[in-house]
């Protein structure tokens, strides 16, 4: 890790804790509660941390070997259409699809949206991780697909099991940050 990594890792902590950490009594999409709760799509949709992630997301893929990334409908779109434009202006253009949470009944009645390439190696996308579940339903309609699936890269992991979960299934997880990250 170098230090521009380590400057954008901060101001990304930062944009979180302003924004999107909140403190108080919420049920989680796992089903458990907690006092505490990641609400990341203002960050998502903040130029800044928007940047941030796309660039941290870049740089943890440095040296793999990817053709799309993706991930769950709605949490990971904000986070593949930031990923898949600064891909772009970095001369390493990567494909963006998104996975409905249940299958279309009209139209195409597609799962997967957008450009999942075909027999590719793909990377899941996740906003923030907790036991795990919500990456692992993404994985797998990929992986149904024909796309081969090793990594997943959450923004945020809560420290809960997820990567247990992941490496159970296969994958490798990649946290930007950290609940111990926000001093939890």
């Amino acid at each position: 890790m170098n230090d521009t990594s380590i400057d954008a890792k901060t101001r990304l902590r930062d944009i979180i804790t302003e924004k999107s950490l909140s403190h108080g009594d919420f049920k989680l999409a796992s089903g458990a509660t907690s006092g505490y709760y990641f609400d990341m799509k203002p960050t998502m949709l903040d130029p800044d941390g928007s940047g941030l992630i796309a660039d941290l997301i870049l740089d943890a893929l440095e040296g793999e070997t990817v053709d799309c990334i993706g991930g769950l409908a709605y949490g990971a779109i904000p986070l593949v259409v930031a990923v898949v434009q600064r891909s772009a202006q970095r001369g390493r253009p990567l494909q963006g699809f998104y996975v409905r949470k249940e299958q279309k009944d009209r139209g195409a009645e597609r799962l997967i949206d957008g450009n999942l390439v075909e027999g590719g190696v793909a990377v899941v996308l996740e906003d923030v991780t907790t036991k795990g579940g919500s990456s692992l339903k993404a994985v797998t309609a990929v992986r149904e697909a024909g796309c081969t699936v090793n990594h997943v890269i959450a923004v945020v992991d809560r420290l809960e099991g997820a990567e247990a979960t992941l490496r159970d299934n296969d994958l490798k997880l990649t946290a930007l940050l950290t609940r111990a990250d926000f001093g939890g």
